[in-house]
């Protein structure tokens, strides 16, 4: 057998990614007696390569030597990607120098930028695109592909957009792929305005391109912006794929907008595509983030196959919604099935703990990470107990949990204790985890609202005033309030004491009329008291009540009314609303910053511990 059918052999064994095969057949060849040539080695090393065989490579690399095929052009970068892949950039570094044709080749260079940039190797990668520009050695899209994506990290922005300048002058921003790839860059790193710029001034936009600006948009929780361009999409006649249809899924978790959700389950139905675990993941967590736990859990009972990332939706689902016994359930059942919990199970039974007061079960299950399921615990985990041991009034004992920690805490882990001083009004212990806090997040506003709210309640005016003088200094400021629902598949929009809605005058003539009802039961007579000194301050009409009365306006008796939070909702709230669903014919569901509260004659899920 002549070397030609070896060859091209060879080429399809590789093209068709059976490696293995590859190998064996070159084998066979060189037991034949017929020789490798600079046509055979390029398949050879590829298959080693992505089998992973270092020795295998490096033999290769001495039959390569032997032959004299080294200064080949696509043996030396098949070398030089073989190297790479084997995570010896110093090999593929000596490969590219003691050739003096790589120098003048741009394929070469290619090869090893694209080694350095798959271990990040940032610097490496750009001294080496600066001499291949002092070489005059031509720069074409694939320099580009290769490069940039190691530039998506926050901190390289700044040399990305040199770059992408670089593009422009060279012309390749005309090539779709480089431009897509730039668009990628700009949102992995945050810089989620330059993204749309870019995406906008594209005359021509794929799949592709729409994804990475959805995906953007979603991993920086701007999900308004999520379906404003998926709207946009559909309008303009491109298929969404799993890919898109996730990233809209985690913004209607994000904005409880349920409807839409509906949409896009029907959309996942009708184009076959509900075997697909992520998007029935996603399903699961916009149900539930959502306030419909049924569908949720309906979702979580159809599929077949059930990885650890499902019982983690679900468990947190029902947490959220204040069933920890049940999360509790599903999670033994988990362990039981096979299904080995992982870090993020673990945070989600834990919350669920923390939100239903099941302190021991909550304890026993940090004893048992490490000693039963050989997960280390982290900050992330010490402050999910710490704010269970916390909102039992264990402060003494959630103190003492930090200072025995085997990992150094975090904010999160302060930050829950100071939450838990708040509740228990512990001036001296919030003074100390205030301290802590700040340490690590000294811009993160909330923490000094709620040093703040701790000295208002124990009437420590000085207190308050310093924490006042202190966010002066630091120029931070409150955010504000504010809360949204779905009304005919559009958020609207409430901000503390807000009238910019078309419906202001009928909204605050409800709300007028819900305080004197809800007033004269028990346990709310303060609220007209304490909403008057808002509106003194400039706090108006806090927002989850401006969205209430919204939702009572504009729905039928016996439906469900679901605002969704962005801050905690406060004490008068929460006895407003308790006040008010003893009044009116609806179910009232407000999800806040940290979980949901259902309320229905009075009543509500999270049993005032929250």
């Amino acid at each position: 057998m002549t070397w030609i059918p070896w060859n091209t052999q060879l080429r399809e064994l590789a093209k068709q990614c059976q490696y293995l095969k590859a190998l064996t057949l070159y084998r066979q060849m060189l037991r034949c007696g017929s020789t490798p040539n600079a046509f055979s080695f390029p398949f050879a090393l590829k298959s080693s390569a992505s089998l992973y065989l270092p020795s295998s490579g490096q033999q290769l690399h001495c039959q390569v030597i032997k032959s004299g095929c080294s200064p080949e052009p696509f043996v030396l970068t098949s070398l030089i990607s073989m190297y790479c892949k084997f995570n010896s950039l110093v090999n593929a570094r000596k490969v590219f120098d003691e050739n003096p044709i790589s120098n003048q080749l741009t394929v070469c260079y290619n090869a090893l930028i694209s080694g350095y940039a798959l271990n990040s190797r940032v610097f490496d990668v750009i001294a080496l695109f600066c001499r291949m520009r002092e070489m005059g050695v031509s720069v074409n899209s694939v320099t580009m592909l290769g490069l940039v994506p190691v530039l998506s990290e926050p901190g390289y922005i700044s040399l990305g957009m040199s770059f992408h300048c670089c593009c422009v002058k060279l012309g390749l921003n005309l090539d779709f792929s480089v431009a897509n790839c730039l668009l990628t860059m700009y949102v992995k790193s945050g810089a989620i305005e330059s993204g749309r710029n870019l995406f906008d001034e594209m005359p021509k936009k794929d799949l592709i391109t729409w994804n990475a600006m959805i995906s953007g948009y979603a991993q920086n929780g701007l999900a308004a912006d999520v379906l404003e361009l998926y709207k946009k999409m559909e309008a303009a006649g491109v298929c969404p794929d799993a890919v898109t249809l996730v990233g809209v899924l985690s913004s209607c978790a994000h904005l409880g907008a349920i409807s839409v959700g509906r949409e896009v389950e029907q959309r996942i139905e009708s184009r076959e595509l509900d075997f697909n675990p992520f998007l029935n993941n996603a399903l699961i967590n916009m149900y539930a983030r959502c306030g419909n736990l049924v569908k949720a859990r309906a979702v979580f009972d159809g599929m077949p196959v059930k990885s650890v990332v499902s019982w983690t939706a679900i468990i947190g689902g029902y947490g959220m919604h204040g069933y920890g016994e049940i999360a509790v359930e599903l999670f033994d059942e988990m362990i039981k099935s096979g299904i080995r919990p992982d870090g993020a199970a673990f945070v989600s039974v834990l919350c669920a703990c923390s939100h239903a007061g099941l302190t021991e079960k909550g304890l026993d299950y940090l004893a048992e990470m490490k000693s039963k399921h050989r997960v280390q615990p982290g900050p992330e985990h010490y402050s999910c107990v710490v704010d269970l041991l916390g909102r039992a009034g264990r402060l003494n004992e959630a103190l003492e949990l930090i200072k025995s920690m085997q990992v150094k805490p975090d904010g999160a882990v302060w930050g829950a204790l100071l939450g838990a001083c708040k509740i228990h009004r512990n001036v001296e212990m919030a003074e100390l985890a205030f301290e802590r806090v700040i340490e690590f997040e000294p811009t993160n506003i909330g923490y000094y609202v709620l040093l703040s709210n701790v000295y208002s309640e124990a009437e420590n005016l000085e207190g308050v005033l310093k924490v006042r003088v202190m966010m002066r200094e630091r120029k931070l400021k409150k955010d504000p309030g504010f809360s949204y629902l779905e009304y005919k598949r559009r958020v609207h929009l409430f901000l503390a004491g807000d009238r910019s809605h078309p419906q202001k005058e009928e909204i605050y003539r409800m709300v007028d009329k819900l305080e004197s009802l809800a007033k004269k039961l028990d346990g709310c007579e303060e609220n007209e008291e304490r909403r008057n000194k808002d509106v003194l301050v400039g706090m108006g009409v806090h927002s989850e009540k401006l969205a209430i009365a919204f939702g009572l306006l504009n729905s039928e008796a016996g439906t469900e009314i679901v605002v969704v939070k962005n801050l905690r909702v406060c004490e008068d709230c929460h006895i407003f609303l308790k006040g008010v669903s003893k009044i009116v014919d609806r179910q009232l569901v407000v999800r806040d910053a940290t979980r949901f509260h259902h309320f229905k004659d009075g009543i509500c899920s999270c049993k005032d511990y929250w």
